[in-house]
């Protein structure tokens, strides 16, 4: 494990000069306080925090890291992600494949910049909002190898408009 702590405060000091804190496969259950304080005067612009087990992510995050671009999530345990996520004005990317998801987050809808949402191999039956996507960056939302309800696939087709869904062929019915 002090090999991880290690790796940890290794990435944070890197990130200070580049902008980008890889924290991925670091067996993390949360993101640890200490990290928001060795990073508290940068500006980070991509955070990679895939490959742990994490089962949430603190309100924290969002103002700690407000400039962020990119954020990968993928590879964790995650269930849902803090509303406070609608403060990442510039979140272009966000990753959260192969986590425990089973209802799409909604706080993903109001993310004003983003671009690219990949939320493969998750549990995704449904969505928690009638509101349409706020996003009109919104380029690509991959959805695949998710057991999609038919009632939230024609949700989807209503939401969309201007970007492009990567949806599985398997259509499960209805239970």
């Amino acid at each position: 494990m002090a090999h991880l702590v290690v790796k940890v405060i290794e990435q944070c000091e890197a990130a200070t000069e580049n902008g980008v804190l890889d924290l991925s496969k670091c067996e993390l259950m949360q993101i640890p306080d200490a990290v928001y304080h060795l990073m508290r005067n940068t500006e980070l612009q991509t955070c990679n925090l895939s490959g742990n087990v994490l089962k949430s992510v603190s309100p924290k995050f969002s103002q700690k890291f407000s400039m962020i671009t990119d954020l990968n999530l993928s590879h964790n345990k995650l269930t849902r992600l803090p509303e406070e996520f609608n403060n990442l004005t510039r979140l272009t990317m966000l990753n959260i494949s192969h986590n425990s998801f089973i209802v799409l987050p909604q706080v993903v809808f109001k993310l004003q910049s983003l671009a690219h949402l990949d939320a493969q191999h998750n549990a995704i039956l449904e969505i928690d909002t009638e509101e349409s996507i706020s996003s009109a960056c919104l380029a690509l939302v991959d959805l695949r190898y998710n057991p999609l309800s038919r009632n939230f696939r024609r949700k989807l087709q209503d939401f969309q408009t201007s970007f492009r869904l990567e949806i599985s062929n398997n259509v499960e019915d209805d239970w």
